[in-house]
């Protein structure tokens, strides 16, 4: 979470002056992200994480409020916007969209074990469960109409058996816009990688960064979670971890038939976007210091090996 836009000293104590958090003792920009500007704050009456939002459309921030604020009734670990002393949770910081949260505790995993996967799919579950009955609805920033837009600028690019890898995914993402599948929906976090979640030993004890969440395939998150928690050291789905993560979920949720047909694809899909996201940044941010730039190979080479998928989705408990 690179700090694009800087915020000094002076600026900080005015912003929290509107807050019944006590006085400012220390702040400290947050390293290691890609999209957004935060930082560590310090108070006599908490600890807390500012956000700068610095992508997206900002009229769908009040959605991202909503929906944490729904996760926060459901009795999941979120940091939901805290409201200063008029009860407004949203608010401008050197011109971009800001939001106080609380700062969870715990800490990421860089080495998850079957454990913590099973942990991140049950947590998924509860998400899901949470959301697939309310109101809330937004349509992804990055979903298949995009996907469709920007994949034939970079297919053209690859070698020819990959072009053709990717011609065959984008004609069935073209198939899905036509006719959707009949797949479970939800508000999905869609971005539920390591860097994400925290935890305390084996408690699953915060999930953070909604930026990109938004209505879809319950499926296509738990594709996402599966692509970055269960890979073993040759970058290919690790067995044990995968059939956790995928029970963990199924043992609040179980799959359809529907889902277990489209899993496959499902799992190409989520590595195709990160690829396509990470490509794009790595573009914007060439030579701009301060900023992680993450490798997009690595979503390239996991399409590759998802040619071929050996682990189904978990028959009906």
């Amino acid at each position: 979470m690179s700090v694009f836009t800087p915020v000094s000293r002076e600026q900080l104590d005015a912003f929290l002056d509107g807050f019944e958090v006590g006085r400012l003792i220390d702040v400290q920009g947050i390293e290691g992200g890609s999209e957004n500007s935060n930082f560590f704050v310090s108070c006599t009456g908490g600890e807390f994480v500012l956000t700068l939002v610095e992508r997206g459309d900002p009229q769908g921030l009040p959605f991202i409020v909503e929906l944490l604020d729904c996760l926060h009734r459901a009795e999941l670990s979120v940091p939901y916007a805290v409201t200063d002393r008029q009860g407004v949770a949203l608010h401008q910081l050197n011109g971009k969209p800001a939001m106080l949260q609380p700062r969870l505790a715990g800490r990421h995993v860089e080495r998850p074990d079957a454990a913590h996967c099973e942990a991140v799919g049950r947590w998924l579950a509860q998400m899901h469960a949470a959301t697939a009955a309310s109101s809330l609805e937004r349509t992804s920033e990055r979903g298949l109409a995009w996907m469709q837009d920007q994949l034939p600028r970079l297919s053209a690019r690859q070698s020819a058996d990959l072009e053709s890898l990717l011609q065959a995914l984008l004609d069935r993402i073209v198939a899905w816009r036509q006719q959707s599948p009949d797949l479970p929906r939800a508000v999905l976090h869609a971005d539920l990688f390591r860097d994400n979640v925290m935890f305390d030993g084996h408690h699953l004890s915060g999930v953070i960064d909604f930026y990109n969440a938004a209505s879809g395939w319950a499926l296509y998150d738990v594709a996402i979670a599966v692509n970055d928690w269960c890979l073993d050291e040759t970058g290919g789905l690790e067995p044990r971890l995968t059939r956790n993560l995928l029970a963990g979920y199924a043992s609040l949720r179980r799959f359809t038939p529907a889902e277990q047909e489209c899993w496959p694809d499902m799992l190409r899909l989520a590595a195709l976007r990160f690829w396509l996201s990470r490509h794009i940044a790595a573009e914007r941010h060439a030579g701009q210091s301060g900023v992680l730039v993450k490798d997009p190979e690595h979503f390239l080479q996991l399409l590759r090996r998802h040619q071929q998928v050996d682990i189904g989705l978990p028959l009906a408990l």
